[in-house]
């Protein structure tokens, strides 16, 4: 029988070493796949400047009574109108990026068109990109220090390349208070394991956007018959008889995780999408960007993709889960 997924070699081995030569191997087509999305949605991103103290014009408008902006009389003597003048808000503001670079990352479905690690990858190479093109400061935890560059989403490609084995948890505690993160992952330790590693970033009063990447076969659980489930962290083994007797009680506490991550995330302000490495990842795009230029500074939750049923093209069989 068709095998339902699979985990490509490195995970298999839990090389880092191996892990590292896949990821180097797979950024170049990956930053060139997260620039076409960025392509397809830049018209629409219009970065998030706003009127405020600065040095730089940002607009005309029309005067009010009791405004206290200067008003422009060069500008105003061309009609029948008065008009102020406003200048770009500037304000030191970073936005960190991360993608999950553990094993149960490299899983890939048949139902699926990338393995969950290239969608992540990809997700924060194209927000590198598009933040680059507005100006702002991006930075990786634990691999690079915050900086400004029209090529950043390269800059972040070119490190990833040549990074040896990344930390499975990177250290947050040095963002600190009006910056954003966003973090792509599976999230599929424990909920109490990711809330305590993000706690410091609520503590900070930083703003993150949470995408939880899933794979179609995670969520459906399209499994059948004598199934060997391996662990790609641990590389521990279960064996079911019959598979399809665990199906209820699966997806019953996938499900709870997803929706106490994304219930906490709300009551944060921070924003919870999911993204199917069957669907389009400019779909997540378009909702992050969303989630970031809310008003408020609160973007709470993005519903993100729905579940579906199994594809049509996934058999039950021996699986590595």
């Amino acid at each position: 029988m068709a095998r339902i997924g699979e985990v490509q070699a490195p995970a298999a081995t839990r090389d880092a070493l191996a892990r590292g030569r896949l990821r180097a191997s797979l950024v170049p087509d990956l930053l060139v796949e997260a620039r076409r999305i960025v392509n397809t949605v830049i018209a629409g991103w219009h970065g998030r400047r706003k009127r405020g103290i600065g040095e730089n014009f940002w607009q005309f408008r029309p005067y009010v009574e009791g405004d206290a902006s200067r008003i422009d009389w060069r500008r105003s003597a061309r009609d029948d109108h008065t008009y102020v003048r406003d200048r770009e808000w500037e304000a030191a503001h970073t936005v960190w990026l991360w993608a999950d670079p553990s094993p149960s990352m490299l899983y890939k479905s048949t139902g699926a068109g990338v393995s969950k690690q290239s969608r992540a990858l990809v997700l924060t190479l194209a927000m590198a990109e598009l933040l680059s093109r507005s100006g702002e400061r991006i930075a990786w935890p634990d691999l690079t220090d915050p900086f400004t560059a029209r090529n950043g989403a390269e800059r972040i490609a070119a490190q990833l390349m040549h990074a040896g084995e990344l930390p499975a948890k990177p250290d947050l505690s040095n963002i600190r208070r009006f910056c954003d993160i966003v973090i792509a992952s599976d999230f599929l330790d424990p909920v109490e394991e990711t809330m305590a590693w993000l706690d410091v970033l609520a503590r900070h009063g930083v703003r993150a956007h949470l995408i939880e990447v899933a794979d179609p076969a995670e969520e459906t659980f399209p499994y059948a018959g004598r199934t060997e489930f391996t662990d790609p962290e641990t590389g521990d083994k279960l064996t079911a008889g019959r598979a399809e007797m665990l199906a209820d009680e699966y997806r019953l506490l996938y499900t709870a995780r997803r929706q106490e991550l994304a219930g906490w995330c709300k009551r944060l302000g921070w924003s919870f999408t999911v993204n199917h490495t069957d669907r389009l990842a400019s779909d997540a795009l378009v909702r992050l960007h969303m989630a970031m230029t809310a008003d408020g500074g609160h973007a709470g939750i993005i519903a993100g993709d729905q579940p579906r049923p199994i594809a049509k093209g996934d058999q039950p069989g021996k699986a590595v889960a």
